[in-house]
């Protein structure tokens, strides 16, 4: 079996975060670890408290994982501050950790901040260099290349704005632009992808960041390569945002059904 981890933070209400990391691993068929950056005090309305966890405990996870079970695949979320994004970097190239997706997080769905603000500029010169692929939506590529993002051409702008920071492949995803079908812009560098699929009317997309680099992480872990695995996590992604529409979890932004498919499959009712 195939092994992905996690480095990311908690989330209390199950719908993002490492919780939807490893929901997203075991739906994919691979086996899931994880690193805790964070806990947090968060359901569907907001995130209500958050405590950032020692750099150095973060460090002796990624320790205790790597040099016992081993890394197929490694996806970052939530990092906190610039001191845990050091480590984590250190970590990836002292053990060479391979396809490495950074989801370069930095507000909850309800717009609270999981990034402290001087923690970005790390996250550019210490982590992205490092990664395969990163995975912005349209406000984190905003944050990144200091200019807004609101067309398709903005997003192929910012995907070779963010390509000239370091990462082999760069994802841009168009969920926040408006219009009946959801774009994601795909760029190494050299050529081209897009990947679409039908808008889905929802408030419950809690966690959909988490969930699609997390997927990405597992295809890859699984030996597809960038565009194949990013095609993959995207439907992955649609179909658990059809389901996850009927599920009406909490008050506010609803997460997805990570297990839509196996629930299908098996003649269950979401």
């Amino acid at each position: 079996m195939k092994r992905a981890l996690t480095i990311a933070g908690s989330d209390s209400g199950g719908g993002a975060g490492i919780q939807a990391d490893l929901k997203t691993f075991s739906a994919l068929g691979v086996y899931g670890m994880s690193v805790l950056t964070a806990l947090t005090a968060q359901n569907t309305i907001g995130v209500q408290a958050v405590f950032e966890l020692p750099p150095s405990f973060v460090a002796q996870q990624i320790d205790s994982v790597v040099t016992d079970i081993g890394v197929d695949a490694v996806k970052t979320g939530m990092l906190a501050n610039s001191e845990i994004i050091h480590v984590v970097a250190e970590k990836v190239k002292e053990y060479r950790l391979p396809n490495l997706v950074v989801d370069p997080v930095m507000r909850a769905k309800s717009g609270d901040p999981l990034l402290r603000p001087e923690a970005q500029e790390a996250l550019v010169k210490e982590l992205l260099p490092l990664a395969l692929v990163v995975t912005p939506n349209l406000p984190e590529a905003e944050a990144l290349v200091g200019f807004p993002v609101k067309t398709l051409e903005d997003m192929r702008q910012a995907a070779m704005a963010i390509h000239a920071m370091g990462p082999a492949w760069v994802v841009v995803k168009g969920g926040h632009l408006e219009g009946d079908v959801s774009i994601d812009i795909l760029y190494n560098g050299k050529e081209w992808w897009e990947f679409t699929a039908p808008y889905i009317n929802t408030r419950n997309t809690h966690g959909t960041g988490c969930t699609f680099a997390s997927a990405i992480a597992a295809w890859l872990a699984r030996g597809a390569d960038v565009p194949e695995a990013v095609r993959l996590a995207k439907e992955y992604l649609t179909e658990a945002l059809k389901a996850g529409a009927k599920l009406n979890i909490g008050h506010g932004h609803g997460p997805g059904h990570h297990f839509a498919i196996l629930y299908r499959k098996m003649g269950w009712e979401s």
